[in-house]
């Protein structure tokens, strides 16, 4: 399997899903106090920046703009933050321009 389709599956069925739970969580607490924290308002900003840079790299897959060796450093930065449980930033550094 090449590491662009690691990535892509690591995406759609592990990290994106993962994001997608957390804000669940974060809104079931919102309704449950019936008012948002400061914490769970950033951490809900946080959250949808980082699924919406997600979402670019799985527009990048799909439109051939991604290299094997760009998926594998990402491939290698996911699964050594969900080793150890980095839920904030699940390893990612910031891409210098």
């Amino acid at each position: 399997m090449s590491q662009i389709a690691k990535l892509e599956e690591l995406l759609t069925k592990s990290v994106i899903p993962d994001i997608k739970d957390r804000l669940d969580e974060i809104f079931e607490e919102i309704a449950g106090n019936k008012e948002a924290t400061e914490d769970a308002k950033e951490e809900i900003e946080e959250l949808r920046e980082f699924k919406a840079d997600l979402e670019d790299v799985l527009e990048d897959i799909k439109n051939g703009d991604m290299d094997e060796e760009e998926a594998k450093e990402l491939v290698d930065d996911i699964l050594t933050a969900q080793e150890g449980n980095e839920e904030e930033d699940f390893g990612f550094k910031e891409e210098e321009k």
